[in-house]
């Protein structure tokens, strides 16, 4: 469980028809990394396909829009990859014979209509106008009317012989001009020119005189618009059905996501391997996979090639999998280092109870972790948080900053400061010197324990005797005697006597280091004083209100300022001392990560 395991290698043979099938349902399990293994490959078995693709992303350009999302699950692609591509497209090519009537109609419409509420736009904008709209339809062979609509912020010059009103609608510019043809056919090419449109329906020829009498024509017109909108999309969608469009969608989003993986495919003409990496270690779930999906394949499991190097897999049981964030932070470890995540599991929530010590904050942080652990995972690092702080809540006597509620089981933080001080100081020796002997555990399965006796074991003996010197001064010496160990091994190691000086540093260099990370954990019982404090100045706040409501009011948003401001530094805090007080005495994540292949999702 302290250990990483290395991934375990596979190998697939698979009727080169079914190779498509194999690795989705390989990768369905979530277990396996893809690694070419050296073996026959054709030069490009699925260079077949290129022709399809190309043919299918044609369609896609114009018709996409118009297509329904690809199904969520279906079941297992059934025939070979060509197959299977040629009676999707095939069903797209006869739903296109009947829908481009149909998407013709409907974008028709959906212009009608765009170009209808432009006008009853305007026709709302100068509704209590004089303007005589009926004279814009009158025939002229003379005289030209438009209406221009521009981007937002486009100006539009008219010249002088047209008469033209600017106004904004929506989000759009637009020009209504009259003038003389040729002018305003100079016009139309201006318009384009800056990126403008002219009005898809002219001049309506049922204008009325009066904005006002033209509402009730344009919001009738619009409304049967809207109807045969609606009309020709329900045809739509009884045409995607007809034809199983969103199946064969799936399809093809499955096969386009196999052939970016098949250059880990080494392939003959009969069949294709499929090799790699599987945090399966029994094996049980890739041949279960390969069973369900019924296909014709051989998996085995012999050893790894020589020249690979296998991804590891961090083994933890499930209450200590969330606190691998942090070690996964800087790496993974490798196979002869410690994977800390199970001691994490109490140091973590022990570190961030003790500064968070609250019974309703901790039960807080304890619902949102439940809530959110789905979602997020890093959200179940505050179901233990939040466990640990409401049992140090107990501890201090705090429930949502109360001291009255419930009595302290130890004590009040704040009426024994130095105390809240100097208990984080001897955790935090006991946990380097643990980080210590886990080094010693790392070099033994290194087969370099005599090193590690000759010098660091000499410091960890100086470590331990000087903080058992504290209470007995007399076992000062026991660290005397482990700093002359460390130098006499440091020589003894490199065999010259000159390295005296250099073991000297080194004596230096690890004490200065140790001392200050030692102290560094004294931050735990400052962060434990200054939730406390925090908290006093929230009740200070409660008792000088004149009013309950404003005092309830009070501790409710002093609550949630100290759940929130506490909650991110607390986490903070306890993340550095992990990472750079432990983690640097035996951690340097020198491992491979293991990658598992992910799965096809056929609605992207």
């Amino acid at each position: 469980m302290l250990r990483s395991l290395p991934a375990r290698w596979f190998e697939v043979l698979v009727a080169h028809d079914d190779a498509a099938r194999a690795l989705e349902a390989l990768a369905t399990t979530g277990a396996v990394e893809l690694e070419l293994h050296p073996g026959p490959r054709s030069s490009a078995p699925l260079a077949e396909l290129k022709p399809l693709f190309d043919q299918f992303a044609e369609l896609a350009t114009q018709h996409q829009r118009y297509w329904p999302r690809p199904a969520g699950r279906v079941e297992a692609v059934d025939g070979v990859p060509r197959q299977v591509l040629e009676r999707a497209l095939a069903a797209i090519v006869a739903w296109r014979e009947v829908a481009d009537p149909v998407i013709h109609a409907l974008q028709a419409r959906e212009q009608t209509l765009q170009e209808l509420e432009i006008w009853h736009e305007l026709f709302s904008r100068f509704s209590d106008s004089d303007l005589q709209f009926s004279l814009l339809r009158r025939p002229d062979n003379v005289l030209a009317r438009r209406l221009y609509v521009f981007p937002p912020g486009v100006n539009f010059p008219v010249p002088p012989e047209v008469m033209a009103r600017h106004f904004l609608l929506r989000d759009q510019a637009c020009v209504l001009v009259l003038g003389p043809s040729e002018t305003v056919e100079a016009l139309d090419r201006q318009a384009v020119a800056l990126k403008g449109r002219r009005s898809g329906l002219g001049i309506p020829g049922w204008l009325l005189p009066r904005a006002a009498d033209n509402l009730p024509q344009v919001t009738r017109r619009i409304k049967e618009a809207q109807q045969s909108v609606e009309h020709l999309r329900a045809t739509l969608d009884q045409f995607n059905q007809r034809y199983a469009l969103a199946g064969h969608l799936a399809e093809i989003e499955r096969l386009r996501w196999f052939v970016a993986e098949e250059h880990m495919l080494p392939t003959t003409d009969y069949f294709a391997w499929l090799t790699g990496w599987t945090s399966d270690m029994r094996g049980r779930r890739l041949a279960a996979a390969l069973q369900r999906a019924r296909l014709r394949a051989l998996v085995r499991f012999p050893p790894p090639p020589a020249d690979t190097q296998a991804p590891l897999v961090l083994a933890n049981p499930w209450w200590a999998r969330p606190f691998e964030l942090f070690s996964r932070a800087i790496g993974v470890p490798s196979r002869d280092e410690i994977d800390p995540s199970p001691l994490l599991a109490l140091i973590v929530p022990l570190l961030f109870g003790y500064m968070f010590g609250d019974v309703g904050q901790g039960l807080v942080l304890l619902a949102v972790g439940l809530a959110l652990r789905k979602r997020y995972t890093i959200a179940r690092l505050l179901i233990a948080g939040g466990a640990a702080a409401s049992v140090f809540g107990f501890l201090f006597g705090s429930v949502f900053a109360l001291e009255h509620l419930v009595p302290a089981l130890w004590l009040y933080p704040l009426a024994q400061p130095l105390t809240v001080l100097l208990v984080p100081l001897l955790f935090g020796a006991v946990l380097l010197a643990l980080g210590l002997m886990l080094a010693g555990v790392e070099a033994y399965w290194r087969r370099e324990l005599s090193h590690w006796l000759l010098r660091d074991a000499g410091m960890l003996v100086a470590y331990l005797g000087a903080l058992a010197g504290v209470a007995h001064p007399v076992l000062f010496w026991v660290s005397a005697g482990g700093i002359v160990w460390y130098i006499a091994g440091h020589s003894l190691h490199e065999r010259q006597v000159s390295a005296v000086l250099a073991g000297m540093g080194g004596v230096l260099e690890h004490s200065f280091q140790l001392v200050v990370n030692t102290l560094s954990f004294a931050r735990v019982g400052a962060f434990a004083l200054a939730h406390a404090g925090l908290s006093a100045a929230v009740l200070t706040l409660v008792d000088a209100a004149r009013h309950a409501a404003t005092a309830a009011l009070i501790l409710l948003i002093g609550n949630l300022v100290i759940i929130v401001l506490e909650g991110l530094v607390v986490s903070v805090q306890t993340t550095r001392l992990v990472l750079f007080e432990f983690f640097i005495r035996f951690l340097r994540a020198e491992g491979r990560s293991f990658h598992p292949l992910a799965a096809p999702h056929p609605n992207h």
